[in-house]
């Protein structure tokens, strides 16, 4: 059975993993990400992984003959290159990833943005599996989505598509200093993200003057405990996902939605807040459409990303790398 390591590249971790062809992880390994460094010390750290997850399984007779990665960005996944990213990682953009990481590492690679590798992920193994089309949506410290059709993701043009944290929302404009919306970290305003991810929440936590937290998982604490504010603040950003939820699943009527990412395990008062939220958005037809968790948990991406290498990086039968 082949073996191929995949690789979950963000600005704060890069976890890596040895996959087997069914998608069972072998071994895997976390290290820091060195994202203020520079994209050199980030491909450093990154091919030191796979270095060191490549000789372990080597030491069990099992042999790694490619590369996948999920990657921070938008990532052209024809050059395997990073076409544009935010500061988290400084100087990102421009990177080109696959072509440096086979360099370093010897290894035929793959890359595609990291939330797309986690849909993948989940249509192999998880949620989606065996569905003609699945909307995934992320919710966490960002707001990211990919439509997954056939097994393939939907990339778009410029390989943009599923950064569906970055349109309007209603629940993003408030009355006085935010009137022409709450600033995005896209350098937007009025945007989903700004009030649905994490620091969204938790900022809106403060301008309503709650203390006591944090940081949003101290909100959801105090939430769950009864706090009115810290209630208000979760209810509001649900709110804005599950309304952005349901109208992007009006847009592509998908056959089920994988809700993943810290956010969609945080508990009942966020989940059902956007499930309300999503349904109240849906057309008629799509009334019984699913809306369920995600289930790979943080081993997602490296298996998507896995994935896409044993896709892409076909190998003869008996052939070793």
């Amino acid at each position: 059975m082949r073996h191929v390591i995949g690789l979950d590249l963000g600005g704060t971790k890069t976890a890596g993993a040895v996959v087997d062809g069914e998608g069972r992880i072998v071994s895997s390994s976390t290290v820091a990400t060195p994202a203020q460094a520079g994209s050199d010390a980030v491909l450093a750290a990154a091919a030191g992984l796979v270095a060191s997850l490549r000789a372990d399984a080597l030491d069990t007779g099992v042999a790694v003959d490619a590369l996948g990665i999920g990657a921070a960005g938008v990532i052209d996944s024809r050059r395997g290159a990073v076409v544009s990213a935010t500061d988290a990682i400084r100087g990102w953009g421009g990177t080109e990833l696959t072509a440096e990481l086979t360099r370093r590492t010897g290894l035929p690679a793959t890359a595609i943005n990291d939330v797309h590798a986690h849909a993948l992920g989940e249509c192999w193994l998880g949620a989606g599996t065996g569905v003609p089309s699945v909307l995934f949506i992320g919710m966490g410290t960002g707001v990211g989505g990919s439509y997954v059709l056939n097994g393939e993701c939907v990339e778009g043009a410029s390989f943009t598509a599923g950064h569906v944290g970055h349109f309007a929302s209603p629940f993003a404009y408030e009355a006085g200093a935010f009137e022409n919306g709450l600033p995005c970290s896209c350098g937007g305003a009025g945007h989903v993200e700004a009030v649905a991810s994490g620091p969204g929440i938790f900022a809106l936590y403060s301008r309503l003057g709650g203390v006591g937290a944090e940081d949003t998982r101290g909100v959801y604490r105090l939430a769950a405990a009864g706090h009115p504010i810290a209630a208000e603040a979760l209810r509001r950003g649900a709110t804005a996902a599950g309304s952005a939820i349901g109208g992007l699943a009006n847009i592509l009527d998908p056959h089920v939605v994988v809700v993943g990412g810290g956010l969609a395990f945080a508990g009942e008062l966020w989940w059902d807040a956007m499930e309300q939220a999503a349904r109240r958005e849906l057309l008629r037809p799509l009334t019984g459409l699913p809306v369920v968790p995600a289930q790979l948990g943080e081993t997602a991406a490296i298996r998507g990303a896995a994935r896409r290498a044993l896709t892409l990086n076909p190998v003869s039968e008996g052939q070793h790398v």
